[in-house]
């Protein structure tokens, strides 16, 4: 079987929840499992959170429903609400929360008559301007849909743009929207992204929404204190799977694009941009081949990839790799190739995920 697999420590995944829980001790807080759980598997991870998670947040009915088939009975929160009309009655059949964030999901609620009343989390476009109601016209929504009999309650939301940028002002300024336009209003307030839960306690308000650090990957590129603790929770892993020794001035891969400067040892690892490696990843990203650094050279192919062994004369053919995880942050991998942990982890294919708890 070829060796290339993710390794997903579920404890760790517990363990990065409670670190979130514990920044904001008053606050309850929503699991975010969209995507997949970012690339780690929806259904294992909610399982593994269900018993100490307040709740979980997804994407799109779809990712909803595979955990209610799956028997998670927690609260879930559709982030982008519903696309059509027709899905309101499946939403409340599987009992769900919904965020509404424009005025055509305004004009379905008030249109339809429901069997249960919703659970809304209405967004306020505080100055990210993607999704959300106008500072000017988001109190006049909240207060019509306390009268509507499709809501049972109401949660005041927004999202921070830059708060893995402290030093820009722009989550100060956010904030100051948000509570210039709704602190009138009542209801709990849910503002928390992953780096607004490290690193804004001032905005955690009484809902969180940590995503990314939930997988043990820091959202901001310098380091933060408590970020520091996070665990990784995904060991990308595969082996050796072909050793050559090549002179200098030999070319290494597609395109030619690494000349060897010395004699050198390389290593084939099965891994590739099918697996879900980046392709764009350059010449010199870190690599640990049996728990040693060392780098990628030449491009990444489809199902292979390069890495240079001369300084590593153990290694040899078998030898296991780790590609990101313990030992090798994703998020180091992502900034040699201009991308972000997000990204690496929700681009995996082809690997199989086994799960450790």
């Amino acid at each position: 079987m070829r060796p290339a697999h993710a390794l997903i420590d579920l404890s760790a995944l517990r363990h990065n929840y409670q670190l979130a829980r514990s920044l904001a001790p008053a606050a309850r807080a929503l699991a975010v499992i969209k995507a997949n759980a970012y690339g780690h598997g929806a259904v294992p991870c909610a399982r593994a959170l269900e018993a100490q998670a307040d709740g979980f947040a997804v994407a799109c009915i779809e990712e909803a429903l595979e955990l209610r088939e799956a028997g998670i009975s927690k609260p879930i929160l559709l982030l982008e609400g519903w696309f059509e009309a027709l899905e309101l009655e499946l939403i409340v059949e599987l009992d769900l929360w919904v965020v509404i964030h424009h005025h055509g999901q305004l004009a379905d609620l008030a249109q339809v008559q429901l069997a249960r009343p919703l659970n809304v989390w209405l967004k306020l476009d505080s100055g990210m301007h993607r999704v959300g109601f106008t500072p000017e016209e988001y109190p006049a929504i909240w207060r019509s849909l306390e009268r509507s009999a499709n809501v049972a309650s109401l949660t005041r939301m927004t999202h921070f743009a830059r708060a893995d940028e402290p030093e820009t002002g722009r989550t100060e300024e956010q904030l100051a929207v948000f509570h210039r336009t709704t602190d009138a209003l009542g209801g709990p307030a849910s503002l928390c992204n992953s780096p607004g839960v490290l690193a804004w306690p001032a905005a955690h308000g009484d809902w969180l929404r940590p995503g990314i650090m939930l997988y043990g990957a820091t959202p901001f590129e310098f380091a933060q204190p408590d970020a520091q603790n996070l665990q990784p929770v995904m060991q990308l892993n595969s082996r050796i799977i072909a050793v050559r020794q090549v002179e200098a001035g030999e070319p290494i891969g597609y395109g030619s694009r690494f000349v060897t400067r010395r004699a050198t040892r390389i290593g084939v690892v099965a891994m590739g941009y099918a697996d879900g490696y980046p392709r764009h990843a350059p010449d010199g990203t870190p690599v640990l081949v049996g728990g040693q650094r060392t780098e990628l050279i030449g491009r990444v192919s489809m199902d292979m990839l390069t890495v240079d062994l001369t300084d590593l004369p153990q290694a040899g053919l078998g030898t296991p790799v780790r590609l990101w995880g313990n030992g090798l942050n994703a998020s180091e991998v992502a900034a040699h190739a201009g991308t972000i942990a997000y990204q690496l982890f929700c681009n995996l294919n082809r690997v199989r995920r086994l799960y450790t708890d």
